[in-house]
């Protein structure tokens, strides 16, 4: 987990401080040091003017511009009057543009991964129409709001309804007024979802807590020494009854077995043509040990790369329209800051304890997408503050003075450490609930 983390954040870091760098040059200033991790240094290099280095805390980088207030607070050059090459010499748009440069490479280099991604993975998806002809199974959070196993779904707040994805969609939870229109019994019915719902879904493993899909199955693979071998299951299997219930569905049987531990069970399963039935002696945990082929029918479809540019751009993008959304309900107290914000930590139990190219990339673009809409937030020591500075002098005409600049410095690196700290109270936290 932290391996990947780490290598995440060197990549993102580094194409972000890069984008500043770069632009920083074209303009001429110059850039006296370049750096991915924070101090202490690990090594460091001179070349030219700059010196390139790897820090110990792999948490972020910089990029020490001449004559920039940054989070360096090295304001001693300052005092002495502006040099062609400084960054405070150079008109307001180019200054601009510098601030920017790490942004524009984090959307570019999100939107190019998720390209790739499209490209490598096509679409696959569960369509609308195989989904409702079973209905969804309603867990625990789903019969909180008021929807039940066998709910066909007819649309998501008015909207078409069109693949599996959409039933967890972030525009149901992260709407406003977000709900379902389902069709129970022959009756059709709306079931609202309430504003502070994306507050539970927070909660570690809630989404397996939320609402599924219904599966029929059969048994594609018996584990040697199991309660499913003692009884005589074999691959291809349907396990019809448990105890004389219904067991169509791969949701009733997980019932059945759960309540069931550690007890013996009668089976009646379909082999063939033929019905048999077997005795089972359950594990202590309910399970019988077979791998289950679910028998819902996934579309698959590839993408040209004209298509997987619209769709891996929109992918993009739409990561940084749900960013906006949650800090919306942060503010509107929708959704509780301790379960929202994580820190290094929690990220880097989202990569998981195995390797996955697919997965390491998948994470990689939505925390570059992140990581740009972040750093435009209007906060002081981030670039979003810098450009609300920059913005300001370009429409009034009137330059914030360096004295202010640094007392903004500060004031900005005060909110980011206290977040940072928040962050990784709520990490540890989660690691013991």
């Amino acid at each position: 987990m932290a391996g990947q983390l780490i290598l995440a954040i060197l990549i993102l870091v580094g194409v972000h401080e890069l984008g500043h760098m770069v632009a920083a040059r074209v303009f001429g200033m110059r850039v006296e040091k370049f750096f991915i991790g924070f101090p202490p240094r690990l090594f460091s290099f001179k070349k030219g003017d700059t010196e390139y280095g790897l820090g110990a805390i792999p948490l972020g980088g910089f990029v020490k511009i001449s004559g920039m207030v940054d989070e360096s607070m090295d304001t001693k050059q300052l005092s002495a009057e502006p040099q062609p090459w400084e960054f405070r010499s150079k008109p307001a748009w180019q200054r601009l543009i510098v601030m920017l440069g790490g942004v524009f490479v984090n959307v570019i280099v999100g939107i190019l991964i998720f390209i790739g991604m499209a490209l490598y993975t096509g679409d696959n998806y569960v369509p609308a129409d195989e989904i409702n002809k079973h209905g969804i199974v309603a867990l625990e959070l789903g019969k909180e709001i008021g929807l039940q196993t066998g709910d066909r779904i007819i649309n998501i707040s008015g909207k078409e309804f069109k693949r599996d994805a959409d039933l967890f969609s972030t525009d149901v939870i992260l709407g406003s007024n977000a709900y379902y229109t389902v069709s129970r019994e022959g009756k059709e019915m709306q079931i609202d979802v309430p504003a502070d719902f994306a507050n539970k879904l927070a909660d570690k493993g809630a989404m397996g807590r939320f609402i599924n899909i219904r599966h029929e199955f059969e048994v594609e693979k018996v584990q040697p020494g199991t309660p499913a071998e003692k009884a005589g299951l074999k691959s291809g299997d349907r396990i019809l009854q448990v105890n004389q219930n219904s067991t169509h569905f791969f949701d009733q049987l997980q019932i059945e077995l759960s309540a069931n531990k550690q007890k013996q069970i009668n089976l009646l399963i379909l082999r063939a043509q033929d019905t048999l039935p077997l005795t089972a002696k359950l594990s202590e945990d309910g399970l019988l040990g077979f791998k289950p082929k679910l028998l819902t029918k996934m579309e698959r479809r590839p993408f040209g790369f004209l298509e997987a540019v619209t769709v891996g751009t929109l992918r993009s993008f739409t990561i940084i329209n749900d960013q906006g959304r949650a800090i919306g309900k942060l503010f509107r107290r929708e959704i509780d800051p301790q379960k929202a914000l994580s820190g290094p930590i929690g990220i880097a139990r989202e990569f998981g304890g195995y390797w996955s190219w697919l997965n390491f990339w998948s994470i990689t673009g939505l925390l570059s997408m992140v990581l740009a809409f972040m750093n435009l937030l209007p906060i002081p020591a981030l670039d979003g503050g810098h450009v609300v500075f920059l913005l300001f002098e370009m429409v009034s005409g009137r330059k914030p003075s360096d004295k202010f600049l640094e007392y903004a410095q500060r004031v900005g690196m005060v909110i980011l450490l206290s977040l940072m700290v928040f962050a990784f109270y709520n990490d540890i936290v989660r690691l013991f609930t």
